[in-house]
């Protein structure tokens, strides 16, 4: 849960840099840059919204949490065939660990429908 949100600050912290690089005139590409921020937004609220149903035993809130994983963890893995950042080696670790506990005894014990 605790993950998810945090992971949800960082996409708005991205979000808004990529609001500054727009206004100051780093970025050129104004639809790409746009389309990026509000699908960071968005993708923000969803997992905003899933880590409160975990955090209130609501099943609702695995899926969407698990479906960012992989796909978070994915993106992973192409960065690191493309290049050797040690940032997508930690993007890889903490999307596998999140994923394996979304899917423990307790987890999905803890998360069955009230």
């Amino acid at each position: 849960m605790v993950v998810a949100v945090v992971e949800a600050v960082a996409i708005v912290v991205l979000s808004g840099w990529g609001v500054v690089q727009l206004v100051t005139g780093q970025q050129t590409a104004v639809g790409v840059v746009l389309f990026l921020v509000l699908f960071g937004l968005a993708v923000a609220a969803t997992l905003v919204g899933s880590a409160r149903a975990l955090w209130e035993g609501r099943r609702t809130g695995r899926a969407p949490v698990a479906t960012w994983q992989l796909l978070q963890g994915a993106t992973a893995l192409a960065v690191l065939q493309a290049t050797s950042a040690p940032a997508a080696w930690a993007v890889l670790v903490l999307s596998v660990v999140v994923f394996v506990l979304l899917l423990t005894r307790p987890v999905v014990a803890y998360t069955v429908d009230r």
